[in-house]
């Protein structure tokens, strides 16, 4: 399958080395987030805190979805995930979604979460742009993963008082995009 993926890829005008490596700083920081997300998460306390929890509880599992998602297309392109964890945590295409200095700071945490899903909409719409016509399954999955990273950015951005941007919460559902590629 490779074989052929990557010949495809080839053939329609897609630098592969550069598709890979984009795709590979995307995985990076998908599960870099995840994890940060988990330290984030557990600081949302409070009144303010407890009010965003669930919302940040979602992104955090579907980060985690698109992690899972990217990482055979990495391969069928004939790509390989570093095997060093620490290698990989600084490839992401995106800075890490530390804790803020006051970590009980519901509005510095919204702040750091809407920053992360922001970069993550950057990075897939450049994948976007550079697949588009020409490597539709590519495209397919880093379409669907910007969809649901444009919800993310939406809701933490309306928390921030941004304005509204009519995304609601899903309810007991994760990953409604990206869900058919992680079959």
């Amino acid at each position: 399958m490779a074989k052929v993926a990557i010949d495809v890829v080839k053939k329609s005008g897609v630098d592969v080395g550069k598709l890979l490596k984009l795709l590979i700083k995307n995985a990076s920081a998908e599960l870099t987030t995840y994890y940060y997300y988990t330290i984030l998460r557990a600081n949302l306390i409070g009144l303010e805190g407890e009010g965003v929890k669930e919302i940040a509880e979602t992104a955090r599992i579907e980060d985690r979805n698109h992690f899972e998602a990217l990482m055979p297309r990495i391969y069928e392109l004939g790509g390989r995930l570093p095997a060093d964890m620490k290698e990989f945590h600084d490839l992401s295409a995106c800075p890490p979604a530390s804790l803020p200095e006051k970590p009980n700071d519901t509005k510095a945490l919204l702040k750091v979460l809407v920053e992360a899903e922001r970069c993550a909409v950057y990075g897939y719409t450049q994948i976007c742009n550079m697949t588009a016509g020409k490597d539709h399954r590519t495209y397919d999955l880093v379409l669907a993963i910007l969809n649901e990273e444009i919800e993310h950015e939406s809701w933490f951005s309306e928390f921030l008082g941004e304005g509204p941007s009519g995304h609601f919460l899903r309810r007991g559902e994760t990953s409604p995009f990206v869900s058919k590629f992680l079959k």
